[in-house]
């Protein structure tokens, strides 16, 4: 099989995402997507962030209606940073016969080199880097291919849907119209539960 790997923050989930994942999913013959939302981001502050249970229920939420969409508790499980070398190590014992991409964003990729043990994940995990229509490509072009002599870096173009988690949790704060960016099932789990407010 050709499985994806979807990490992320996921705060919250939104069609874009999903909508990432459809593009990669077509353009390099996918079975299946699994979307891990990371625990404690190594990268990223957490204060903005809802709980690890949270994230991965609105993640559940999103996906339910797609048997080709599944979602991992692996990250938010762990305790510590959420470094991407122990993912993969984990999913590639999981599925040790079977074709692994990562999927990232095209930015994700320029610093991609700063990750820890980034070499070990080229040799477990292909790169899939996502890039947006339109988007000046020659830097990224240069950062896979002095990537390349680790492993395989591949670049999927994609229209994005403009909008960021950020944007939605000020919307949400906002009282503003989610369910053009979410899945209704996650709006109305954020209304249940009082989050971002």
């Amino acid at each position: 099989m050709r499985i994806g790997l979807f990490g992320g923050s996921f705060n919250p989930v939104h069609k874009g995402h999903m909508a990432l994942a459809d593009t990669v999913m077509k353009e390099l013959s996918l079975d299946r997507v699994i979307i891990i939302p990371n625990g404690e981001s190594p990268y990223k502050s957490s204060d903005s962030y809802v709980s690890a249970g949270d994230r991965l229920e609105m993640c559940r939420l999103a996906a339910e209606d797609r048997p080709d969409i599944e979602v991992s508790g692996f990250e938010t499980g762990r305790q510590g940073k959420s470094y991407s070398i122990f993912t993969a190590e984990h999913f590639r014992k999981e599925y040790p016969r079977d074709e692994l991409f990562w999927l990232m964003g095209s930015d994700m990729l320029l610093y991609f080199d700063k990750w820890f043990r980034y070499r070990d994940i080229l040799k477990l995990v292909n790169i899939a880097a996502v890039t947006r229509t339109g988007e000046d490509e020659s830097q990224l072009v240069h950062t896979a291919e002095a990537l390349g002599k680790y492993g395989n870096i591949i670049v999927v173009h994609h229209q994005p849907l403009v909008i960021s988690s950020t944007e939605i949790r000020k919307m949400i704060k906002n009282n503003g119209e989610l369910s053009c960016y979410l899945n209704e099932k996650v709006v109305q789990y954020i209304k249940m539960r009082k989050l971002y407010i």
